[in-house]
């Protein structure tokens, strides 16, 4: 690594090309709202500030080796930080450069997004875009990008085409992030086998150098000052995805994830790389409400979506997590023609609109962890009768949520994914969960004669083209996708709607497995912080059983009962799943909480975020004047002051409110659970108890004539 010293001093002496001031005109989601820019973009060209004037990035070249710095109101978050590129059978591109032309650029839109966390979604950045050039005989290019928001920065490289760089194999990006101090930082590794499904660790960045970890994104920390980063990537098309290692100063290395050969990226020109993100926060909440990751993804490409609709969904699922039933065929056979109608009526009769079946397909018998190559993806066991149910389902309002898992064999879906989906479509069956179960580098890669070439790992740029491939090829079908055991989410979302939510976590199904006593109850109160700034998460929320000591005694969910409601809200996701068995909802009055709560959102207020002890998020449902909270906390008990100023002034509502009893605790009695209702305003403020482990989950309706007459009210 290369330590420069006098840096910042000479980023003012540098003067790159004078730039003229461009509005662009880019086609968004629907018509942009125009806004005022705050502050005019800066005519040097050697640096670039955000619309509000306070995050500043500046870019230097020293001695021909181009660096970036970033500042927020005066103070440094990011040092002097090389940027480049080492390739294989090629110099590097990372010295002897000058810089060609340097143009400022801005972009002021409001686009909509079909579903989400809200609505309407403002686009208002600065830009900064470097040319660079060498100064070698070569005289290759490449141009630096940069794009500065309220709420932190992306930037990315892009190369175009020429003639002596046309193919090329990249070894190396040389992207560093220097930063300004010792955060404290919450991670989880990379290069391990169980892809991203470990608990986060909380530790000094300085420990990820010590103890030579690379840890994956989004990488959130909090300096000693008091503002939240997060560090992450956008846009990741055909590229590797990106982890970080750590290194000597507080400086973290862009790691990509290599293809068995040792390459990271194989590409030709024109190419660019995916925007590398620094979301920067004076509060842990603000980093759940920006929306910077979608912004720097491309506008929807589907044009017509009007068949991607979010929903909740029931499912043949956690049976087998807890050995009720099996994914194999059998006598404990889970997908059946009798199970699944079961399932269908239940769904029918509260008004969700999916229901999962999985082990429907040949290729569940044995291993199939290891024998992925034996799944069929459209012929289904003896005693699931596919084109029955789908009829019964649709005759019910009610649709089948198809599965495909792989067992990690590419090859094999890859050669049945048009066929497949073609199966499902035909079927009226429009969502699809994918999975891809397989442990550290070990996903074949084979050949057109199918002999084995490499070992690759999930992330690497094989698996991102095959994600991609998998999301246009459903999308050409009309089918959503839920895909487990993924590839982090990097806002493609916003390109193509078709791809809802994503696994890319420790998700419920670890309270149900002998994994180190399940998931702590802190778990869910790091998350919104970490994973859940990429997007989406299928958590599978909704255990009421929190013991289901018939099947596995030696297992639990490690919650109160109020906390799984509590998730639907806190833990964002267009398809929801209600997940426990149906037997263990008929007749509990809590499971109305679940019927009622949506999954698309108008608006989204996070009103307490302590990350890894306390999180409380509002959302407005975008198809009422309803709003729902979700507030939960770690194992210690704690009581919250919730203003209600979102609420519109001057109305009543009704709070329907879902707390832990006062005896509730999530060691001993997870299950007490108080439900009453009482009227609120915009001027209450409601103190929301939690237990230890626990959580409380609020709908607030507007109230009718006769409500304020029998109901107590709760005063400010």
């Amino acid at each position: 690594m290369c330590h420069v010293s006098n840096i910042l001093i000479r980023l003012v002496l540098v003067a790159l090309c004078g730039a003229a001031l461009l509005v662009a005109c880019k086609a968004p989601e629907t018509a942009p709202t125009p806004h005022p820019t705050d502050t005019p973009v800066p005519d040097n060209g050697s640096h670039v500030s955000s619309p509000d004037g306070r995050i500043q990035v500046t870019f230097v070249l020293e001695g021909g080796v181009p660096y970036y710095a970033v500042s927020h109101s005066g103070e440094d978050v990011i040092k002097p930080s090389k940027l480049g590129f080492i390739f294989k059978d090629a110099e590097p591109l990372n010295q002897n450069l000058t810089v060609v032309e340097s143009k400022l650029d801005s972009l002021d839109e409001t686009w909509t997004q079909p579903w989400g966390e809200v609505e309407e979604i403002r686009n208002h950045y600065n830009e900064l875009r470097v040319s660079l050039e060498e100064t070698t005989e070569a005289h290759r290019k490449m141009t630096v990008v940069f794009r500065v928001y309220d709420d932190g920065l992306g930037f990315r490289y892009e190369l175009p085409e020429q003639d002596n760089l046309s193919d090329f194999q990249i070894m190396d990006e040389e992207t560093e992030f220097v930063l300004a101090g010792n955060h404290q930082a919450w991670w989880v590794p990379a290069y391990r086998d169980n892809r991203y499904e470990y608990l986060h660790t909380q530790s000094p960045v300085s420990f990820l150098s010590e103890d030579l970890q690379a840890v994956h994104t989004p990488l959130t920390m909090e300096t000693a000052d008091g503002l939240f980063l997060s560090i992450h990537e956008a846009n990741l098309t055909d590229y590797a995805s990106m982890t970080l290692a750590g290194s000597d100063n507080n400086t973290l290395l862009c790691d990509l994830v290599p293809w068995s050969d040792g390459v990271k990226v194989k590409a030709s020109t024109p190419h660019q790389t995916p925007w590398r993100t620094i979301q920067i926060a004076e509060n842990a909440g603000d980093l759940i409400t920006s929306y910077l990751i979608l912004n720097l993804n491309e506008p929807n490409k589907l044009e017509d979506v009007s068949w991607v609709k979010p929903g909740k969904y029931v499912g043949i699922w956690w049976g087998m997590h807890i050995d009720k039933y099996t994914w194999s065929s059998g006598a404990k056979h889970g997908a059946t023609t009798e199970n699944a109608k079961r399932y269908i009526d239940f769904a029918a009769k509260y008004g969700f609109p999916g229901v999962l079946v999985e082990g429907w397909n040949l290729g569940w018998d044995g291993d199939w962890t290891k024998y992925g190559k034996r799944f069929d993806f459209t012929t289904p066991y003896e005693d699931f009768a596919i084109e029955e149910l789908s009829a019964y389902a649709a005759a019910k309002g009610v649709a089948l949520v198809g599965h495909h898992e792989t067992g990690a064999a590419v090859v094999n879906y890859e050669q049945q994914l048009e066929d497949a989906f073609a199966f499902y479509r035909d079927l009226g069956i429009n969502t699809v969960k994918t999975g891809y179960v397989g442990w550290g580098q070990g996903i074949k890669r084979r050949n057109e004669k199918g002999n084995l070439v490499g070992l690759e790992w999930h992330h690497g740029q094989y698996m991102v083209r095959h994600y991609r491939k998998v999301v246009e090829t459903a999308a050409r079908y009309q089918i959503m996708l839920d895909v487990h055991e993924p590839i982090k989410d990097t806002g493609i979302r916003r390109t193509y709607p078709n791809m809802m939510t994503r696994e890319g976590a420790r998700g419920q199904e670890y309270n149900a497995w002998d994994v180190e006593g399940g998931n702590p109850p802190e778990h869910t109160t790091i998350l919104p912080f970490t994973r859940m700034l990429a997007g989406p998460f299928d958590f599978t929320p909704g255990i009421f059983d929190l013991f289901f000591e018939e099947y596995r005694p030696n297992n639990r969910v490690n919650t109160t009962l109020a906390k799984q409601l509590a998730l639907y809200v806190v833990i964002y996701s267009p398809l929801h799943m209600a997940a426990d068995l149906p037997e263990n909802y008929e007749g509990h009055p809590a499971f109305q909480f679940i019927v009622d709560v949506p999954v698309d959102w108008q608006d989204t207020k996070v009103l307490h975020a302590e990350i890894g002890d306390c999180v409380t998020i509002a959302r407005q449902d975008r198809n009422s004047e309803d709003w729902y909270i979700g507030s939960i906390t770690d194992e210690r008990e704690r009581t919250l002051e919730t203003p209600l100023t979102f609420l519109e002034a001057g109305k009543e509502y009704v709070a329907e409110i879902y707390a832990d009893a006062a005896d509730a605790d999530w060691e001993s009695n997870p299950s007490s659970i108080d439900i009453y209702e009482a009227l609120v305003d915009s001027n209450t403020v409601l103190n929301l108890r939690l237990t230890p482990g626990g959580g409380q989950a609020i709908r607030i309706r507007p109230a009718t004539g006769g409500e304020a007459n029998r109901l107590p009210r709760i005063s400010e």
